[in-house]
């Protein structure tokens, strides 16, 4: 892949990613669509697109009757414990945008994710230097800050939810990395996650409230942001480093805080400011170096 078209492909996989976080919110901030609703829609959305790539990119001639004989066994991936989690995450990141900016919320559940990893390879056995310690100490620091009770404080409850959501996405990225082709693992784990989502949209059926807007930006998050996103991220991750793809995710954020106050208005506060270079930096730490070893 020539450099310019790696360097436009990842820049779309990006702010595909910070676009689910500022459809979520205008959806939630200016239509009537409820977060389950927004879920469920989102998943679906996800699903039928991620199947229709996954098909377009059936092999052709000889291979496609291999192909279509080995589909009777299930030619998708995934398992229903990752759906689990991408459930748990999708829930989650939509309750929370009731409340919360794109931009706290981008950064919470970056950070949440992030740390999950991080604490999960410490609980493996993996050794970090010094420098990647005070990184690790520094984006948890950063993390406490923005929570900390005070007037520019993002709602308690909303960050619980956003923070749980970066957990359970943690979750479902430890997973990945032995669900076998990234595409063919997304596209199974979506679509065993309707199921789920299903669910939680009877469970609030009393409260559904839908509009074209709302759902036609749960539409936008689900096939564009979501499906079209993942699978273009997919397509350039073998061709970046590890360190690089390490840097360019710290940019969703910082894109997602861009987009919140240009698109929706919202402030840039000192607190978040502050927080953001405490995580963001913290992160690059521990990351950045952990990719050099």
């Amino acid at each position: 892949m020539n450099p310019s078209k790696l360097f436009l492909l990842t820049a779309v996989a990006m702010i595909a990613f910070a676009g689910n976080s500022l459809l979520c919110r205008l959806a939630l901030k200016e239509t009537r669509i409820d977060p389950a609703s927004f879920t469920f829609v989102r998943i679906v959305s996800g699903a039928a697109m991620l199947w229709l790539i996954f098909m377009l990119r059936k092999p052709k001639g000889v291979a496609a009757a291999v192909h279509l004989r080995n589909a009777a066994a299930g030619p998708l991936q995934g398992n229903w414990p990752s759906a689990l989690a991408l459930f748990a995450y999708a829930a989650a990141f939509s309750f929370a945008y009731v409340s919360l900016s794109a931009a706290t919320g981008a950064l919470l559940l970056f950070g949440a994710v992030q740390a999950t990893m991080i604490l999960w390879g410490i609980g493996r056995g993996e050794q970090l230097r010094p420098r990647q310690l005070l990184g690790l100490v520094l984006a948890l620091c950063g993390l406490v800050a923005l929570l900390l009770p005070g007037i520019s404080a993002p709602p308690f409850a909303g960050s619980i939810l956003m923070l749980g959501a970066g957990i359970a996405w943690g979750v479902y990225s430890l997973r990945g990395r032995t669900a076998g082709e990234p595409t063919a693992a997304t596209t199974g784990n979506f679509l065993r996650a309707v199921p789920f989502a299903a669910l939680l949209a009877l469970a609030f059926l009393s409260k559904v409230q839908l509009d074209r807007a709302g759902l036609g930006y749960a539409l936008l998050s689900g096939a564009v942001a979501s499906g079209v996103g993942y699978v273009i991220w997919y397509t350039v991750l073998p061709a970046l480093k590890a360190a690089s793809a390490a840097t360019v995710q710290l940019s969703v954020p910082v894109l997602t805080a861009a987009g919140g106050i240009l698109l929706l208005g919202e402030p840039l506060t000192l607190r978040f400011f502050l927080s953001s270079i405490a995580v963001l930096g913290g992160i690059a730490l521990v990351v950045l170096n952990r990719s050099r070893r």
